[in-house]
């Protein structure tokens, strides 16, 4: 089994065991539906063909929006998961990507157990490909609340610096669309921090922000809260230069990184605004996981075919063939019997015609 699907089984596994049903989309769907929520979407072209009735059709590019259009408000809480493969055309346009995600959604009354319970599946879901991972967390009530009444292009200007960290240019727009000292203080503060959650809620209250700011605030101290439960509030930070579209996401969003990888391989938050869009009443928090950025990891360690290699000869006797392949895997280790050895394990059992 390969690494790809080595994660796959354990995070369905891991989902499984909190409730959540594996889910199965269609590979492709009305092209329209991509169309009105572009936006949403995180690659580049969207591969389309026509079908028998003249339909324009779209091979997926995303599954939320698949789960979300064929949601329904009164099946009350949702918890599901799925596994699947997503086809993107790359901005440069050459090709296409077919990618395989892992990821879960959460859709109905989203309280602080159903925020904290799927963050906590997020960072474990992170762990299971390494144990060196970080968990960046920000709340759009916070930016947002800063930069109530901005006009929309210095607020998407500002919001553009914040993503790249960059803080100089954050100064010059600052200065250029003359925004309050006040304001520019707190996006100041805000773009350089970047500190454990528990630490960097401390730092946020100790600011002088506004009051549109308290209820986002708030949630992150209770989100923190329940991180601490579970045990994992050490590798989840809290960083203002996760933006993400407000006309999709509410309250919490989050990106995943991984030791070795340059870029995100999980992003998920809080899409209240995608279900309105889409008409529907309830709550979403969700997550994807993308499988292919696993490719980019250098491993650290020795990679196995198995954990035992088991030899055998013409006239072995396929009893102790059989019982020697059982013992280890009733032992909890994996195996791999072969005539011959050529396989990278850890232990080889080598049984003769005359064992």
């Amino acid at each position: 089994m390969g690494r790809e699907e080595t994660v796959i089984s354990q995070l369905a596994e891991l989902y499984e065991s909190y409730g959540y049903s594996y889910y199965k989309v269609s590979r492709f769907e009305e092209y329209d539906l991509y169309a009105r929520n572009r936006n949403f979407l995180s690659g580049g072209q969207i591969l389309t063909f026509n079908d028998a009735d003249g339909r324009l059709m779209a091979l997926k590019p995303d599954v939320t929006l698949s789960i979300v259009k064929n949601t329904k408000d009164d099946e009350g809480m949702k918890k599901i998961y799925y596994k699947e493969n997503v086809y993107r055309v790359p901005r440069s346009g050459s090709g296409f990507k077919e990618i395989m995600q892992s990821g879960l959604e959460c859709i109905g009354d989203i309280d602080r157990y159903a925020t904290g319970e799927v963050i906590m599946l997020a960072a474990s879901s992170l762990e299971s490909v390494s144990s060196e991972y970080i968990l960046d967390i920000s709340h759009i009530g916070i930016t947002a609340g800063i930069l109530e009444g901005t006009d929309d292009e210095t607020a998407d200007a500002i919001l553009k610096a914040m993503s790249e960290k960059n803080a100089p240019m954050l100064e010059k727009i600052c200065e250029k669309d003359r925004l309050p000292q006040e304001k520019k203080q707190l996006l100041e503060q805000l773009i350089r921090l970047y500190e454990p959650i528990g630490t960097g809620i401390e730092r946020l209250k100790n600011m002088e922000l506004p009051k549109e700011c308290r209820e986002a605030v708030t949630e992150l101290e209770e989100l923190c809260d329940v991180l601490k439960l579970y045990g994992i509030d050490k590798n989840i930070y809290l960083d203002f230069s996760i933006i993400c579209d407000t006309d999709y996401y509410n309250g919490i969003f989050f990106k995943g990184f991984i030791a070795g990888i340059a870029e995100s391989v999980l992003s998920g938050g809080r899409y209240d605004n995608l279900m309105r869009r889409m008409g529907k009443k309830s709550g979403a928090i969700g997550f994807a996981v993308y499988l292919n950025q696993l490719e980019n990891l250098e491993a650290k360690t020795d990679r196995y075919d198995a954990d035992v290699l088991i030899t055998y000869s013409e006239g072995s006797d396929m009893k102790k063939i059989i019982e020697a392949a059982g013992s280890c895997i009733a032992a909890g280790k994996s195996v791999r019997v072969q005539k011959n050895r050529g396989a990278r394990t850890k232990e080889v059992i080598e049984i003769g015609a005359d064992n």
